[in-house]
């Protein structure tokens, strides 16, 4: 997961998404009180998977983008510029090849309170992908 982890932030840096993030892209968890916006990336299953011929691992990830802007079009310019970087991208992983990496899920909602931060209103964009690769 270390060189996944590698490859996701090699791919984010220099980005719009990076741009529209101010770089605030943290793995598991953000910092205590962060500037918002900010995205967070998940790993939320890594399965092996066989085909007789090859051995390929399938990485679940979800991204989760927040936005404290009163109307939702900075979440929705955050998300296109997500999208538009990593749907269907090559990624280059370190001990593998990268096969493919497709988006399986995307929502937007808002809420009123996020616990970790003790904000008020906000707004939660989730992007899911699934990531195939072989080690090399």
């Amino acid at each position: 997961m270390k060189n996944l982890s590698s490859a996701l932030f090699t791919k984010f840096t220099g980005s719009a998404f990076s741009t529209s993030v101010g770089g605030r892209l943290y793995k598991h968890r953000a910092q205590q009180n962060p500037t918002w916006p900010y995205a967070v990336y998940y790993i939320i299953s890594d399965m092996p998977r066989d085909t007789f011929t090859d051995k390929l691992e399938e990485v679940l990830i979800q991204f989760s983008v927040f936005s404290q802007a009163s109307g939702s079009t900075e979440i929705e310019d955050i998300v296109a510029n997500l999208k538009s970087l990593y749907d269907n991208c090559y990624l280059t992983i370190a001990g593998n090849t990268h096969i493919q990496m497709d988006r399986q899920n995307a929502s937007l909602v808002s809420g009123e309170e996020d616990v970790a931060t003790g904000a008020g209103k906000y707004w939660q964009a989730d992007v899911d992908y699934e990531i195939s690769m072989q080690k090399s």
